[in-house]
């Protein structure tokens, strides 16, 4: 698999599934999230209602994934996960990882090649951007899916983008 960083918007992506740095409600909010819902349109909410009546009565656990329909963006799916909120006094960077894991088995399950991630955790969760560049490419490079042939991660601004391509420089 391939990891490609880029600098843009994570919704006019031309790939197969984007994922979601969703809130664990799964019913929109700011950021990523927001963008998503708002590109995506009412569809997306619905069928995360629908997780919520079912599957998810308490909300989809941080680290987890699970996959609704792209609606109006150019992506078919959209994996949503719920990254962990950063804390200097609990590594919580496992579940950080968790979400980049999950969301490639999810995406690798409904047969998309090519997956968009944003930067998980690093917006209003304040994980710090080069330590989250690190756990995202950290865990992207560990994972083996069959289908998923190439991995985006979609960096939001030019000072991301900049310190994303220097972490991965090493």
């Amino acid at each position: 698999m391939e990891t490609v960083l880029i600098e843009g918007d994570i919704t006019a992506q031309q790939v197969d599934a984007v994922v979601n740095a969703a809130n664990s409600s799964l019913l929109g909010g700011g950021g990523v999230d927001g963008a998503i819902h708002r590109a995506g349109g009412p569809a997306i909410l619905e069928e995360c209602r629908a997780l919520r009546a079912s599957r998810y009565p308490d909300g989809l656990p941080t680290g987890q994934a699970v996959a609704t329909t792209g609606g109006h963006l150019p992506a078919r799916w959209v994996v949503h996960t719920v990254g962990p909120v950063f804390s200097p006094r609990e590594d919580r960077s496992v579940l950080l990882r968790d979400c980049y894991a999950n969301s490639l088995r999810i995406a690798d399950g409904l047969g998309a090649a090519r997956v968009a991630f944003p930067l998980i955790s690093a917006g209003i969760y304040g994980w710090p951007v080069e330590d989250a560049v690190a756990q995202a490419l950290a865990a992207l490079h560990a994972a083996t899916p069959t289908y998923v042939s190439e991995a985006r991660l979609v960096l939001f601004g030019a000072d991301t983008y900049a310190t994303a391509v220097r972490v991965a420089a090493g």
